[in-house]
């Protein structure tokens, strides 16, 4: 039997973070000593209240049907932490849980785009972006976010990009891959002219709470009520709690396109699993100590390994500001070990050196490469030195 597929999946571009994660996990169960830094996912198990609390509903008959767009005790609680950590008041309509903060984002693309509508995506950009943009009948405008600027585009080159089709633009802060972040004058340059042609704001913030030093987050919906009108927030448990199996995320912005969303699941997933909204809600209105204490260990392995790695010859970094990854340009270290192109020096990496990263060509930016530090900080001071030696092997 010949089956020919739907057009809509056939430009697909598969995820490459699952990609490397899935030969490097497949190399390991033929006993190679890999060390995987592709994974965006803590290293520390979800906090033991949290799946008490899980444990707990289930035993008393949890396990059944929840409305499509979530427990209201859930709402509540996001919309407690809105009020707590940005001073933003939403009501229950404007909030709905998803089986993830990245079935968040295909529901609104899906809601949201006609065939043809544009949506601007800041390079580098999460790998996925751009192909739910796509599965909705969208298309993708890029922006290229210079190193120079932190990765971060202007609002020139916004005022640039917009056509009579851009229908949304997405900010993700702090960013994967890059960990920059938007300052609250950034935001308020590219806000005014996304409420001057009218274009909705997506708030990428599923990192909101892994920020270091000195730097702080800021969302673009708390600058004022007109913006907080004209933003769709994105976010959730899964990288803030160490949650990220259970999945549990979150949209919270106009109620007309939550309806909307909450109509489309309603088709789709029925509603967000029932035991994981428990936990979630213990998550929000629990201790947010282990959160802290995470967000510290990140902070502590950042600070270490960051002088390591930019003493491997051929590569330079940007000191990440948030999130749990580096994202270092190694195009001359690739050059310099006798590759043309970093995907191939990110497989030679693999295969010779037993170190899994991320080419930065799912990115948008074939020059990088995506090291998570969501691992021990053995394991990360061990991979660096393979990765040092591998370059000093192999340079010419």
């Amino acid at each position: 039997m010949t089956l020919q597929l739907a057009n809509r999946v056939s430009a697909l571009t598969p995820s490459s973070t699952l990609a490397i994660t899935a030969k490097a996990k497949a190399m390991k169960a033929e006993g190679i000593d890999v060390i995987g830094l592709g994974a965006g996912e803590p290293d520390f198990n979800t906090p033991q209240h949290i799946i008490d609390a899980a444990i707990k509903a289930m035993n008393e008959g949890q396990t059944k049907y929840t409305a499509t767009g979530g427990l209201p005790e859930l709402k509540k609680a996001i919309i407690g932490k809105f009020k707590k950590d940005q001073n933003i008041d939403y009501k229950p309509s404007e909030v709905i849980v998803s089986n993830g903060a990245k079935h968040a984002l295909y529901t609104l693309f899906q809601v949201i785009l006609n065939e043809g509508d544009e949506v601007i995506i800041p390079i580098p950009y999460w790998v996925s972006y751009p192909e739910q943009v796509k599965l909705a009948g969208g298309e993708p405008v890029y922006i290229n976010g210079k190193e120079a600027n932190q990765f971060k585009i202007t609002a020139d080159q916004l005022k640039s990009a917009i056509t009579s089709k851009t229908k949304a633009i997405i900010i993700n802060s702090p960013s994967n891959p890059t960990g920059m972040l938007y300052t609250k004058e950034e935001l308020a340059e590219i806000g005014k002219i996304c409420l001057e042609h009218n274009i909705l704001i997506i708030s990428d913030e599923i990192y909101e709470k892994l920020i270091y030093g000195e730097h702080t987050h800021v969302s673009i919906a708390e600058l004022s009520t007109e913006l907080k009108n004209q933003t769709i927030i994105i976010n959730g448990v899964s990288k803030s709690h160490s949650m990220t199996g259970w999945r549990i995320g979150f949209a919270a912005g106009n109620a007309q396109i939550i309806k909307a969303m909450t109509d489309l699941a309603s088709h789709s997933t029925s509603n967000p699993t029932t035991p994981s909204q428990y936990g979630a809600i213990a998550a929000y209105n629990g201790t947010q100590e282990p959160v802290e204490t995470m967000r510290e260990a990140f902070e502590d392995r950042l600070n270490k390994i960051h002088q390591q790695l930019i003493q491997i010859p051929g590569v330079s970094c940007l000191k990440p500001q948030g999130a749990f990854y580096l994202f270092p340009n190694v195009i001359e270290a690739a050059k310099l070990t006798g590759f043309d192109l970093v995907d191939q020096f990110a497989e030679a990496l693999l295969e010779e050196a037993n170190v899994a990263v991320i080419p930065g060509s799912g990115f948008g930016a074939p020059d990088y490469i995506r090291l998570s530090y969501a691992t021990s900080l053995e394991l990360l001071e061990k991979a660096i030195e393979r990765i040092q030696q591998f370059v000093n092997s192999k340079m010419k």
